[in-house]
């Protein structure tokens, strides 16, 4: 009996307090969410499926006035804290293609990595227009007995579209992680360009 009554005196007690609580919720004034602009939630692909390759995700609304930035030029070179970090590969619509990443400093290539998120690098590729999240695997990871801590990076994805996209490559040295963003076009005439310039030599063997 006695066991009875204090699990009665418990529930009674959280049914007033939270009959108190959403006395006080009602008695303020509601927050008013905007549809636009928004932010987008994506999945980081740890056992989810979608079609076309791309994480699931899913548009979170936010206060404020959306003003977002013109998309950078296509750039096969970029440098990030004294670091330069060359992109080798081209983006297919429908199709695997590998993204080889080198990174080097003071002109010499870094051959001392540290494993960053399971692997040397970690590589985030985004859909501009909708930031869909592409899928993007590494080729290779630390003690698997053929990838080394050199300075070249690999990468394999498939671009569910034709457009532009921004990669984002996340590596340690040092101690410290960095990232180097690319723009890169997936088909058209943006995408041939590109290749064109240095950029395609997608679809080397692993």
């Amino acid at each position: 009996m006695r066991t009875g009554l204090k699990i009665t005196s418990f529930v009674a007690g959280l049914v007033a307090t939270f009959g108190s609580a959403y006395a006080v919720g009602g008695a303020l004034d509601p927050v008013a969410v905007p549809k636009k602009p928004s932010h987008r939630e994506s999945g980081d692909g740890h056992g989810e499926k979608s079609a076309g390759g791309v994480a699931p995700g899913a548009d979170l609304a936010a206060s404020g006035e959306a003003r977002p930035d013109p998309l950078p030029e296509a750039a096969r070179t970029v440098t990030v804290d004294g670091y330069e970090v060359t992109l080798d590969g081209a983006l297919r619509p429908g199709a695997g293609s590998e993204l080889k990443l080198e990174v080097e400093k003071d002109g010499k290539p870094v051959t001392d990595l540290q494993p960053h998120l399971g692997a040397y690098g970690h590589l985030v590729a985004l859909r501009a227009g909708d930031l869909a999240y592409l899928r993007v695997h590494p080729n290779g990871e630390p003690g698997d007995g053929r990838t080394g801590s050199g300075s070249e990076l690999s990468f394999t994805t498939t671009a569910p579209s034709e457009g532009a996209y921004r990669l984002f490559l996340d590596f340690r040295h040092g101690g410290k992680v960095r990232t180097a963003a690319f723009t890169v076009y997936a088909g058209g005439a943006a995408s041939e360009k590109h290749a064109a310039e240095g950029g395609g030599s997608a679809g080397h063997g692993h």
